[in-house]
């Protein structure tokens, strides 16, 4: 991150981009880590000149969402995202002036829109998401934000090529139809501009799915490189005639290098372009195994998963941590392009789920994805809209809830960690030794 930490000036009065590019932990590898994360209820307000607090960074990126002149803050990266129309050089001026004091880089972000379809179309948007708007008439708050904009047309000073070339800046020209950049200072910066270059606000949907159930999914078994079951084979033709009736315009459709992703595409009968980043996460030692098989073999490694299931790695294999920075390039992707089917597996599909739903490292790992249903996505302003639609084909259950945590030992007969008495166990009628965090004996892992 370099030996400065960044001040991120963001100045926008029309433009209004989809809020949150990722979650505050879930998604620590995305094209936006070094940016920003979502705002939560438990970012923290700063208010101009107040001193940064020790460890803390961005919290927030959205132009339009938050209140005028506010700082939002969240640890680890050294990144803070000041939130303002900042309208005038002057005001722009004296917030480059106290980063300078407080040791920070400063790097401006304007949006100018003047396009009158791309303004009409946001006013729709922000009409019907904006928090600034709700309970009123949307007559009513049409009329007030054309109000907002004409106060920008009246005090709005831009940043100039020629009396700001000091400045590190990135000013983007009616939702990206041109750019002018400026003076980028490092790798921080240059990742906010190579995100910002590669968004879009045009309407398209992403459809997710995973694979039709294949023959270890029948056998309890996780990982491999099997083909579809029957009704694998049936999902995938109830996907093709699901695809033909959407009548998507320029869909393309994306797979892993697996081969059940393939067979699930094969039957569209339309190109698909396999990804090997796509794959599913790789269980390591653990591949082809049942959880039964997993617990007698590796008891601690079975708990262990339980007690962090985003940061624990498989033997050999990877994390959940691991897959979402695998997947990076296919987000970066995802966001340039229109309208996407992309058929997955199902921690890859949880993984693009939280992306695009803002969810937390915590969350990520046991979102929903069931076999044989399709989620629709569409991005909105501040969301995303989902729609889930089940095809009418049985298959297994694969999804595990969130296991009760018990705090006790992680205990193998090499490397014992720490014990509890049957009375301080949270695992009544566990033997003293044997509590292990995270589960309780005898039950799966998913």
């Amino acid at each position: 991150m370099g030996a400065h930490p960044h001040l991120c000036l963001c100045s926008s009065g029309i433009w209004r981009g989809r809020q949150g590019m990722c979650a505050p932990d879930a998604l620590g590898a995305s094209p936006w880590e070094e940016v920003c994360n979502s705002y939560a209820g438990g970012s923290q307000r700063l208010d101009v000149g107040q001193e940064f607090p020790s460890g803390h960074v961005v919290a927030a990126f959205d132009p339009a969402g938050l209140p005028s002149g506010c700082l939002y803050s969240w640890p680890p990266q050294k990144l803070q995202v000041f939130d303002a129309t900042n309208t005038t050089r002057e005001r722009r001026a004296t917030i480059f002036n106290f980063g300078e004091q407080n040791g920070y880089k400063t790097f401006f972000v304007e949006s100018i829109c003047v396009d009158p379809e791309v303004i009409a179309a946001n006013i729709v948007q922000v009409k019907l998401g904006s928090p600034d708007y709700v309970n009123r008439d949307s007559d009513e708050a049409t009329e007030d934000f054309m109000r907002r904009i004409e106060c920008y047309e009246n005090s709005y000073e831009s940043l100039d090529e020629d009396l700001d070339r000091d400045l590190s800046y990135i000013k983007i020209m009616d939702v990206g139809q041109s750019y002018v950049v400026n003076r980028v200072a490092d790798h921080i910066q240059s990742r906010i501009v190579y995100y910002l270059m590669n968004i879009h606000v045009t309407p398209r949907s992403i459809y997710l799915c995973r694979h039709g159930e294949s023959e270890l999914n029948l056998k309890g078994r996780i990982g491999g490189d099997p083909g579809l079951s029957p009704r694998g084979r049936e999902f995938a033709k109830s996907l093709a005639q699901f695809i033909s009736d959407q009548n998507i315009k320029d869909l393309k459709v994306w797979t892993s290098q697996m081969k059940r992703t393939i067979q699930t595409a094969e039957a569209l009968g339309v190109p698909y372009e396999q990804w090997k980043v796509l794959n599913e996460i790789d269980a390591g030692v653990c591949e082809e195994m049942t959880y039964e098989e997993i617990q007698d073999n590796y008891p601690l490694e079975f708990a262990l998963r339980d007690q962090d299931k985003y940061r624990y790695r498989y033997p050999k294999g990877e994390s959940y941590e691991d897959l979402v920075q695998r997947l990076e390039p296919v987000i970066m992707e995802l966001e340039r392009q229109e309208n996407v089917l992309v058929i997955c597996h199902q921690a890859v599909m949880r993984c693009l789920l939280a992306y695009f739903l803002d969810k937390a490292a915590e969350q990520l790992p046991y979102l929903k994805c069931p076999l044989h249903t399709v989620l629709k996505l569409t991005p909105v302003a501040y969301g995303c809209k989902v729609e889930s639609i089940f095809l009418n084909v049985a298959a297994v259950n694969t999804h595990r809830d969130r296991p009760q945590v018990c705090v006790g030992i992680l205990h193998s007969a090499s490397t014992p960690m720490f014990t509890l008495t049957e009375e301080e166990s949270c695992c009544p009628g566990v033997s003293p030794g044997l509590a292990y965090m995270g589960r309780r004996p005898g039950s799966s892992l998913g």
